[in-house]
């Protein structure tokens, strides 16, 4: 990837409005517009990433899906970076996925989320599973979890994100706002060496593009509603959740180990399938799409 090519991602998207304040998200929707539940794909990103995290996989879910949406969240990418009218919030952000699907006419569908996309995937679950508002009528048909902190006694925070969330995120967030920094962030949290300098140099971009200084401090926040409603609200949902479900995990992740995959099969979802892709960090689908797919890719013939 390049600089050239996340001008290109850019550019095949569109802003939406997303929020009552009308505050825009950025949307990618390729694919037949008419497609089928069945046939659609939605992608939730993680932190601190974007929709683009995802292009390097996206002619391969293509090619399983008849139509396929990626977005950025509010605060992310090329969405709005508000300073007032959004906190930020895990809650907000559900809210976000469904306006925007009611918008792009979306009545079902495959979800596949990573890293702080697994947690709003479970605030959705908690809503749909028993009470989905009429025009979804179809639901989430599948769910398929991917690197992300969903059980947060496993999980290893880095340390830059301990400072994030700590009383002094905010200003060390708006001191600490540089590309080497966040490489070196990046870099732990994946947990190999196989990221490119490229890769996270365009995830940096993405990130910062009309940021306000102190801005990861606001979205990392996300971690304190996680701990607030992990065992009362979401890890429930994951579990009564009626649609198949598939846990699939990069095996060197340093910050969302395979414990947590492990615990959610052991102890949530047990009917649920794992995968552990070995030699792939917590940004697995930008490490290698390729492997990424391949490992994902058999649920969905399973219960096609």
């Amino acid at each position: 990837m390049s600089a050239a090519d996340l001008r290109a991602w850019r550019e095949r998207g569109r802003l939406v409005e997303a929020t009552p304040l009308g505050h825009r998200a950025f949307l990618v929707d390729e694919g037949n517009p008419a497609a089928s539940p069945d046939s659609t794909l939605v992608l939730l990103h993680g932190f601190p990433e974007s929709s683009y995290s995802y292009s390097g996989a996206f002619p391969l879910l293509a090619g399983s899906f008849e139509r396929v949406l990626s977005f950025d969240f509010i605060g992310y990418g090329f969405s709005a970076k508000p300073t007032s009218g959004f906190a930020y919030s895990l809650m907000e952000q559900a809210d976000v996925v469904l306006r925007l699907l009611r918008e792009a006419g979306v009545t079902g569908c495959h979800f596949l989320a990573h890293d702080m996309g697994d947690s709003v995937m479970t605030e959705l679950l908690a809503r749909l599973n028993d009470n989905r508002p009429e025009w979804l009528e179809a639901g989430a048909l599948s769910v398929s979890f991917t690197n992300g902190s969903m059980v947060l006694g496993d999980a290893k925070l880095r340390v830059g994100q301990r400072a994030l969330v700590s009383p002094l995120g905010k200003l060390l967030a708006r001191i600490t706002d540089s590309p080497t920094i966040f490489e070196k962030q990046v870099v732990s949290a994946q947990g190999n060496d196989k990221l490119t300098e490229e890769q996270i140099l365009d995830m940096y971009s993405a990130a910062s593009t009309d940021a306000p200084r102190g801005l990861m401090a606001e979205l990392i926040g996300y971690l304190k509603e996680r701990r607030r409603f992990e065992a009362s609200r979401w890890l429930p949902a994951v579990r009564d959740c009626t649609a198949p479900v598939q846990i699939c995990w990069g095996g060197d992740d340093a910050v969302a180990p395979v414990a947590i995959a492990e615990r959610l099969k052991a102890e949530v979802k047990p009917e649920a399938k794992l995968t552990v892709i070995e030699g792939l960090g917590h940004f697995a689908q930008i490490q290698d799409p390729q492997a990424w797919f391949e490992a994902l890719s058999p649920f969905w013939a399973e219960i096609a």
